[in-house]
């Protein structure tokens, strides 16, 4: 089969034509690839995962647990583990009946003297802080 100059020139001119301004988009003719929407994207909380220290060997550690956290508090009393979740910057927590929230804060937030001069935080309450430098 020969490929004349004309046949190629009306194929162009086909292809020009249906450029004009009145004419319908055309349809790609392969689907996009499909969005996974159960690959979510990591949370700023997420940076907390980990061990967080306190004084006279307490600690708050937080694991990912599904879509949630995994909160262990070791006290003076010993540990205890609750299900946080994440409620904008700070995790939320069922202890007792009653909502707890951790924040970040510095050490003088944490409202104990041992703490002070840190500078990278975790809070529950003032007296029950915990740090990682």
């Amino acid at each position: 089969m020969k490929i004349t100059i004309q046949a190629c020139a009306a194929g162009a001119a086909l292809c020009i034509s249906g450029c004009g301004g009145d004419q319908e988009p055309v349809a790609p003719q392969s689907k996009p690839a499909a969005v996974d929407k159960s690959v979510s994207m990591p949370s700023p909380l997420d940076a907390w995962l980990g061990q967080w220290n306190g004084p006279e060997g307490t600690f708050l550690s937080i694991s990912k647990l599904g879509a949630g956290y995994g909160v262990t508090i070791q006290s003076l009393d010993g540990p205890s583990k609750y299900v946080g979740r994440a409620a904008q910057d700070h995790i939320e927590f069922e202890r007792k009946g009653k909502t707890e929230s951790i924040r970040a804060t510095d050490g003088q937030a944490t409202g104990m003297k041992w703490l002070a001069d840190k500078k990278t935080c975790l809070t529950i309450q003032v007296g029950e802080g915990f740090c990682r430098d």
